[in-house]
């Protein structure tokens, strides 16, 4: 609630430190909140905790089916009541010209769209609705840092 208010008041958020059930807690929470058409991007290095923020997002969506990491895949879909939910890695990208041969249409026409690795999109990534960006806490590996815009 602060980085919501921090924000609304033009400031930059504070990053807050949650522990990974207070993740998950504050990404389904997000998720009940999000409104149609939200686009997330899910910014952060190797092992930030995004995969299970994004689960936790699709939990609060209304994704009942055990999620899994679309590293490989690069697109996983989920059936929603509220809509289709797409959850996207584009780690695995070589260029952002590898990127346009996603549905982008279609992904943003969504109920929602999880995109992790944004920047390896390039142009293609669509304007986010909301970014989260996650960070290990150094010599702490139960915390991670959240800032949220």
């Amino acid at each position: 609630m602060a980085a919501a208010v921090a924000s609304a008041c033009g400031g930059v958020p504070e990053p807050r430190l949650l522990t990974r059930e207070q993740l998950e807690r504050e990404g389904e929470s997000l998720g009940k909140r999000l409104p149609q058409g939200a686009v997330v991007f899910l910014e952060g290095d190797l092992g930030a905790g995004k995969t299970t923020l994004a689960r936790a997002i699709a939990r609060g969506l209304g994704v009942t089916e055990q999620t899994s990491s679309p590293t490989y895949a690069l697109v996983h879909h989920h059936e929603t009541p509220g809509g289709p939910v797409y959850h996207v890695d584009c780690y695995r990208l070589r260029s952002p010209d590898d990127a346009a041969d996603l549905d982008w249409a279609t992904l943003e026409s969504a109920r929602a769209l999880l995109l992790e690795w944004p920047e390896h999109a390039g142009a293609w990534a669509p304007r986010p609705t909301h970014r989260v960006r996650l960070a290990r806490v150094p010599e702490q590996d139960d915390l991670r840092s959240w800032e949220a815009a």
